[in-house]
């Protein structure tokens, strides 16, 4: 398994899948073939489809766990394996889409406020002002600042893709304020102490605990800021194409999400009940 292991993993890293999701694929793979107790180069289909009926019938895992499981199994068989047939019977449907959680200007305000710490309140306050992922953030180096153009260059994006993303004066200031009193390991602007980038885990424990002290109650994630910087510039006017530029996203059907979720613009939205004439 070892030796099949460090392929996949190694897959999956030409694939430009972020680590979370690498270590999902691979404890969802190692729980398969230690379910058989073989490894999955020796089992095929019958076995995928036992191994899938017990997740849904007798584990009875949560829906997004068990797509978790159906996607490592197809990467697996199809791309590290090609063996396509083993999978070609796996089909999932979504759930239910949920609304993201947004917070207010407000909010966000008092979350920063919360954080105490110099690096994580710079950092969160760069995932609000440019809508970056959070690893993203966390691989950015002092050469992706262009402070001439007014960008950020996102060179480690989703699926190994660059973009451009805005660099307000505001942040700027910021950056350069933190960067005198931080002093960071190069090449990164969001250092650990070890000097490599700033491990996301770390970002997410620091920012959860910046919304419980700022008694925001709600759960805030990395992901929730990228909502938040999506859904204001949609009532800031913004076009839509333009944030799906800025966000990275590859099809605008992600982006049309925001203007369901966003109550100022649907608070502003004229009712046809208004346009009647009224009685004399």
């Amino acid at each position: 398994m070892t030796a099949l292991r460090k392929k996949m993993m190694h897959d999956l890293e030409l694939g430009g899948y972020a680590p979370r999701t690498q270590q999902l694929y691979i404890d969802a793979i190692r729980d398969f073939a230690r379910f058989f107790r073989r490894s999955p180069e020796e089992m095929g289909q019958t076995e995928v489809r036992a191994w899938a009926g017990y997740l849904r019938d007798r584990c009875k895992v949560s829906a997004s766990r068990l797509r978790q499981h159906f996607a490592a199994l197809k990467f697996l068989y199809t791309r590290t394996l090609y063996r396509p047939d083993a999978v070609s019977f796996l089909s999932f449907r979504k759930g239910p889409e949920k609304l993201p959680t947004v917070l207010s200007a407000d909010e966000v305000t008092k979350l920063l406020e919360s954080l105490s710490t110099p690096k994580y309140r710079v950092f969160c306050a760069t995932l609000y002002a440019t809508g970056l992922r959070v690893l993203e953030a966390c691989r950015l180096e002092t050469r992706d600042i262009d402070a001439a153009q007014g960008v950020l260059r996102v060179r480690h994006g989703k699926g190994g893709k660059e973009r451009l993303v805005m660099l307000s004066p505001r942040l700027l200031a910021v950056l350069r304020a933190y960067w005198k009193l931080e002093r960071p390991a190069s090449p990164w602007v969001f250092a650990s102490n070890a000097g490599n980038h700033l491990d996301p885990s770390v970002a997410r424990r620091a920012l959860s605990r910046a919304a419980v002290q700022a008694r925001l109650g709600k759960r805030v994630t990395p992901h929730v800021l990228r909502h938040s910087f999506a859904t204001h510039l949609l009532e800031g006017g913004e076009q839509l194409r333009v944030i799906q530029v800025l966000l990275g996203h590859a099809s605008i059907n992600s982006t049309t999400r925001y203007t369901r979720v966003s109550a100022g613009l649907i608070g502003k939205t004229r009712s046809p009940l208004d346009t009647l004439p009224t009685g004399g």
